[in-house]
C-alpha cells in the first residue's frame, strides 16, 4: 500500500489530460458540425463559392480535433467525433454533387470511411432539395441527372454490407436514402410526363 498515493495520483493526471483533450475536442468538434450547417445553407442559396470556403474552415477544424486527440485514439473514434465527421462528408460530398466534380476521398477530409459512407448518404438525400428546385425553374434534365446521382451513390453504398458496429448504422442510412430517392423520382417522372404532355399539346 506503500504505493497507493502515487498510483491514483498517476492515473488522475492521466485522466487529467485525457479529459483536457476531450473538452478540446468537444469545442473543435460544435465549431466543425456549424461551419457544415452554414456550408450546406449557402449550397441551397447557390452560394457555392462561400460554401467551399466554409467546407475548408470545417476541414481545418477537423484538423484540429484530430490533433487535440492524438495520444487518445480512443476518443477520437468517440460518437460524437464522428458526428461531427459525418457533417464534414455530408457536406463536402454535397459540394461535389452539385458542381459535377468529383468526390472528396476519405484522407482528403481527414475522416474515417463509415462516417464519410454516411456523410455521403446524408449528401445524397440533400440532393433532393436541389432536384426540386430545378424542376421548379423548368429544368428538368437538371433534376434527371441529380436524381441519377442520388441513384447511384444508393447502388454502391448498399452493397457496404458490414455490421452496423462498423458502418456506423450506414443499413438505416440508406434506408432512408432510399425512400427520399423514390420520393425524388416520382416527382421527377411526374414532371417529365407533364412536360411531354404540354410539348404534345403545343404542336397540335
Amino acid at each position: 500500500m506503500d504505493n497507493l498515493a502515487s498510483l491514483v495520483a498517476s492515473v488522475r493526471e492521466e485522466l487529467e489530460g485525457k479529459h483536457a483533450a476531450r473538452e478540446v475536442a468537444l469545442a473543435h468538434g460544435r465549431a466543425l458540425v456549424r461551419t457544415c450547417a452554414n456550408a450546406i445553407r449557402a449550397m441551397h442559396r447557390g452560394e457555392l463559392d462561400t460554401a467551399e470556403a466554409a467546407v475548408e474552415g470545417a476541414r481545418t477544424e477537423a484538423a484540429r480535433v484530430r490533433e487535440a486527440l492524438a495520444g487518445h485514439p480512443d476518443l477520437l473514434h468517440a460518437g460524437y467525433v464522428q458526428d461531427a465527421h459525418k457533417e464534414l462528408a455530408e457536406a463536402a460530398c454535397l459540394l461535389a454533387l452539385l458542381r459535377g466534380t468529383p468526390l472528396p476521398e476519405p484522407a482528403h477530409l481527414g475522416i474515417a470511411g463509415a462516417a464519410w459512407c454516411n456523410g455521403l448518404a446524408e449528401a445524397a438525400s440533400e440532393g433532393r432539395r436541389n432536384a426540386l428546385d430545378r424542376l421548379r425553374r423548368d429544368d428538368l434534365d437538371g433534376a434527371e441527372r441529380m436524381l441519377g446521382r442520388m441513384d447511384d451513390i444508393l447502388s454502391e453504398l448498399v452493397a457496404v454490407d458490414y455490421p452496423d458496429a462498423v458502418t456506423d448504422g450506414l443499413r438505416r442510412t440508406c434506408d432512408a436514402l432510399r425512400a427520399v430517392v423514390e420520393r425524388t423520382r416520382g416527382d421527377v417522372t411526374l414532371a417529365a410526363v407533364q412536360t411531354r404532355t404540354r410539348k404534345a399539346l403545343e404542336g397540335r
